[in-house]
């Protein structure tokens, strides 16, 4: 059971202490290809040298060495395994657009109790984005992240009706937003929440790097879109 004291609350939500042993994020499997620039090199040399200009452009990489409008480079993670991955959560984010508990400057960790929600998750947002262009053609694969979280949450599972929680973005994520700076202020790890994509699942949103822990690489699905907005999804490695 989660620890829980009356007084420990934002906003009139509680902030438990609870451990998840296991939650699933999925990548996909284009960010975890060796680099495209291999082809450009003819040695380690020369790899490493035009590597050195990829960093100029690469919001991670230019996050880790000095820190970005947001976060600082030592709140990133480094020597742990899959530490690219919790860096990159927390160094790009929508240029100019909020998502539910994050802006455009900093990023989060977004994740779910299990892969059923997780896939729900990314095939609507991913369908938002190709409904868009207009054309629902496309084929993803995507990576389970497995990660332990652990610490206290604000927790929304209760609340079903927060603002926050509204599908509408232009509607909840302001109000998810705020709620996310005042745990940030507060040092809390991040939230979890009822999914609004997936009945019944639940969500987190991570706030700080460090909170990431125990990072291993699960199963590969594939979705496939063939002109509709709900794809097709097979398990095709794991």
């Amino acid at each position: 059971m989660p620890s829980v004291e009356a007084s420990d609350s934002i906003d009139g939500i509680p902030v438990i202490r609870e451990a998840f042993q296991r939650t699933v994020r999925l990548v996909a499997t284009a960010r975890m290809r060796d680099s495209v620039l291999k082809a450009l090199a003819d040695n380690e040399r020369e790899l490493a040298e035009i590597s050195e200009i990829e960093s100029v452009t690469s919001s991670r990489l230019i996050a880790q060495d000095h820190g970005i409008d947001g976060i600082a480079a030592e709140e990133l993670i480094y020597n742990v395994p899959h530490s690219i991955f919790i860096n990159a959560a927390f160094s790009y984010a929508k240029p100019g657009e909020l998502n539910r508990f994050n802006d455009s400057h900093r990023g989060a960790w977004y994740a779910a109790l299990d892969v059923v929600t997780s896939l729900a998750e990314v095939s609507f947002h991913m369908g938002e984005f190709l409904s868009r262009t207009g054309v629902f053609e496309a084929i993803v694969d995507y990576a389970e992240l497995f990660a332990s979280l652990a610490g206290k949450y604000a927790d929304l599972r209760a609340h079903k009706d927060h603002p926050a929680l509204n599908p509408e973005g232009a509607a909840g994520y302001p109000a998810g937003n705020a709620l996310a700076a005042a745990a940030r202020t507060r040092g809390i790890n991040g939230m979890v929440y009822p999914s609004v994509r997936h009945r019944e699942g639940t969500c987190f949103a991570v706030l700080w790097p460090h909170a990431v822990q125990s990072v291993a690489q699960g199963s590969i699905y594939r979705l496939t879109w063939s002109g509709s907005r709900a794809p097709a999804i097979a398990k095709v490695a794991g």
